[in-house]
């Protein structure tokens, strides 16, 4: 008897604990069940509308900026410094006097040249009277024409030679770092600085081949300085080269830049847009809606729910859940904030544009657009 209730018990403390399992696998299979006819819950998403702009066609390309006129200024005669009439960086006119070099002998030695030329003059007066009376001979009056001549031309070459040792500004412009000192000895060629017009620059850049028709003299450029706070400067192409680079299959071409601020140096690094004559409309989404991908590039489209789709209408604060379907697309140039689609997408669509990486083809998400910041065609973020 013993052992029968003994059995009995552990029968009955099994049963029991079957049960129990059995209740609980079944409140699991009804939460599964429950669970794949609400479906996953719905993303948090912030969207934006596609919007058909007009953009001007451009041709990018990176430019060099070269001074439209410049020079170095050196020495053209040997001798000692004795004045220097201009600091580094000043701007200065033209025919402005920088540098004067030792001219006293040549002074000296002008001075007794314009002597003689005085008196070659007055001898020749006299000889020219005296030769309409027949007094002297033609003879004479050649040898005194002669005389002054050769006066003239003395004074002339040692005016030549104090020219060569006084150094001037050939133009306007902007004097570089000065390289002469007060009492220095100069040789023939040795610099003394530079001088470059700003007020004026080129932008040298290359464009391929196949863009040779698209270019011609007198069209609009924009230049841009990386990093920089100034707006963009306007110019034009002044030359196009006749000739391909044979290594690189590129034209080159110059183009004329008002520089009035003085924002751009030679030598600068600058973004160059050669804006093309017509305007073509294009759909444009918010750069952040693309999904870039191996396969191809992507947005996801939100659209209404369906009534048969699983899954709950509303999210727990009342926002109404919809569906994001996966349209792939493709892209063409881009503008600040934005990205023009060339197929895939019509205006007026919205698209994801915050949260797209988490989503998958036909998920449920609902519109959260309290924190996304606006899209704009020339954003300026700012340095924190």
């Amino acid at each position: 008897m013993r052992w029968f209730l003994t059995i009995l018990g552990i029968l009955v403390t099994i049963g029991a604990l079957a049960a129990v399992k059995s209740a609980q696998i079944g409140k699991l299979i009804n939460y599964g069940k429950q669970a794949e006819k609400d479906g996953p819950p719905p993303e948090a998403v912030g969207t934006a509308l596609s919007e058909e702009q007009s953009w001007e066609g451009t041709l990018t390309a990176v430019g060099s900026v070269a001074t439209a006129k410049g020079v170095a200024l050196a020495a053209d005669a040997a001798g000692v410094v004795t004045r220097v009439s201009f600091e580094s960086g000043n701007s200065v006119k033209q025919g402005q006097v920088l540098v004067e070099i030792d001219s006293k002998v040549e002074r000296a030695q002008l001075a007794s040249a314009l002597t003689r030329k005085e008196l070659a003059t007055t001898t020749l007066t006299r000889t020219r009277a005296l030769a309409a009376k027949g007094a002297i001979s033609p003879a004479q009056l050649d040898a005194d024409e002669a005389a002054l001549q050769t006066a003239t031309t003395d004074v002339e070459g040692l005016q030549a030679q104090i020219a060569k040792k006084t150094i001037r500004a050939p133009f306007a412009g902007k004097l570089g770092i000065r390289n002469v000192n007060l009492g220095q000895y100069l040789q023939p060629g040795t610099p003394v600085t530079v001088l470059e017009t700003i007020d004026a620059v080129h932008v040298d850049f290359s464009l391929p081949q196949q863009r040779l028709a698209d270019v011609t003299v007198g069209q609009a450029v924009r230049i841009t300085v990386e990093g920089s706070t100034t707006p963009p400067l306007d110019g034009s192409i002044a030359a196009v080269d006749p000739t391909v680079d044979p290594s690189t299959r590129t034209i080159k071409v110059r183009a004329d830049v008002a520089n009035k601020t003085e924002g751009l140096r030679p030598g600068m690094f600058v973004q160059v847009a050669v804006v093309m004559p017509d305007k073509r409309k294009s759909v444009t989404v918010p750069a952040t809606a693309i999904v870039h991908a191996p396969y191809g590039d992507s947005v996801f489209i939100v659209e209404d729910r369906k009534a048969e789709t699983p899954g709950a209408a509303n999210t727990p604060d009342g926002k109404p859940v919809r569906v994001a379907r996966q349209q792939f697309v493709r892209v063409g140039a881009s503008r600040g904030d934005f990205v023009s689609v060339l197929d895939g997408m019509k205006a007026s669509q919205e698209v994801v544009t915050a949260g797209a990486f988490k989503l998958r083809n036909n998920a449920t998400v609902f519109v959260d657009n309290s924190k996304q910041p606006a899209p704009k065609l020339d954003p300026k973020p700012e340095n924190r």
